[in-house]
């Protein structure tokens, strides 16, 4: 199977991403065709400094190899160095009904949220989106709940095209993580974490033991001090009980059994122990790579010269196909 999947360079990755998207890649590397991307096409459509996303595109290529993903087994690049990318979402935007476009559910909250920059990109970044997985002939997509509805738009324009042009794109299909799609704010648990929304709700995946500590105590819980999973009832232990889950790979059952009759204070603590513990790997192994610089870019232009190849053998196909000499 070929994967391709992204993530935007907008800052600090926290565990929402991490377990929400890249955890999940590393064990999809072993056997398939994995295409992974930075996406720093689409980071542009909403508000930032470009010294910054400078430093976050690198920022993002260290959390890449710190989590797993290795270069021998898998492919991983700057989007933007693939101009093929582009061209592609030219075309498809002939196809795209606007009508679709101003449905998304993202481009509703992203012209809520900044309002003094809805710009045409901002629109256009699910068919961007479309561009990126269907240049790879793409089978399956890797995503959160919240992208969801953008694979569907790709399939949904992969299919106009095939119709009116003859037989090009596969049809991509989602996969979602069976659990963790979407970690929540630890202040806010009916929100989806995020470091712009709500930097106290956010445990970045770089925190230190301090912070770590001082987020999860200050947590959101629930009335009552029985650790159980309800979405409805008790969103915020429920939210901290998936993140225990994912990180220790226990059930939420077998965690509600290890902590029955504890209280939520005890249980914090556990949840604060194995954090720390769990992400000092990652500090480790980014303190490493911080200072080789010539070394992630040299992976980073390899892995471009591999995807380039595959998405121009598809472009070649599409002009061809579309008519354009």
């Amino acid at each position: 199977m070929r994967i391709f999947s992204g993530i935007r360079p907008t800052g600090e990755i926290h565990i929402g991403n991490y377990l929400g998207a890249i955890k999940n890649w590393i064990p999809l590397q072993e056997n398939n065709e994995c295409i992974f991307c930075i996406v720093d096409l689409h980071a542009i459509t909403t508000p930032y400094s470009p010294k910054e996303l400078e430093k976050n595109i690198m920022k993002l290529a260290i959390v890449y190899l710190v989590a797993g993903l290795d270069p021998e087994k898998c492919i991983f690049f700057v989007q933007s160095q693939i101009k093929e990318h582009t061209e592609l979402t030219w075309l498809l935007n002939t196809i795209a009904p606007v009508g679709e476009l101003t449905r998304m559910t993202q481009y509703k909250e992203k012209s809520k949220q900044f309002k003094k920059n809805i710009n045409a990109g901002l629109l256009d970044y699910p068919v961007l989106m479309a561009a990126d997985i269907l240049i790879y002939q793409t089978d399956i997509v890797p995503v959160g709940k919240d992208q969801q509805q953008h694979v569907e738009l790709s399939r949904t324009l992969a299919r106009h095209f095939n119709q009116r042009f003859g037989k090009t794109f596969k049809m991509p299909r989602v996969l979602l993580p069976k659990m963790g799609a979407k970690i929540m704010s630890l202040q806010n648990p009916r929100k989806k974490m995020s470091k712009t929304d709500d930097p106290k709700g956010c445990i970045e995946l770089f925190a230190k033991p301090t912070e770590i500590r001082k987020k999860i105590m200050a947590a959101v819980t629930d009335p009552g001090r029985k650790i159980k999973y309800n979405l409805i009832k008790k969103p915020g232990i429920s939210n901290l009980l998936t993140i225990y889950s994912l990180f220790s790979e226990k059930s939420i059952k077998e965690l509600e059994r290890d902590f029955k009759d504890q209280g939520y204070e005890k249980f914090k603590k556990s949840l604060i122990k194995l954090l720390i513990n769990s992400l000092e790997p990652f500090r480790r192994k980014r303190k490493e790579l911080l200072s080789r610089e010539v070394y992630i870019k040299e992976i980073l232009h390899k892995g471009a010269r591999k995807a380039r190849i595959i998405a121009q053998s598809t472009m070649q196909d599409v002009r061809k196909k579309m008519g354009l000499i």
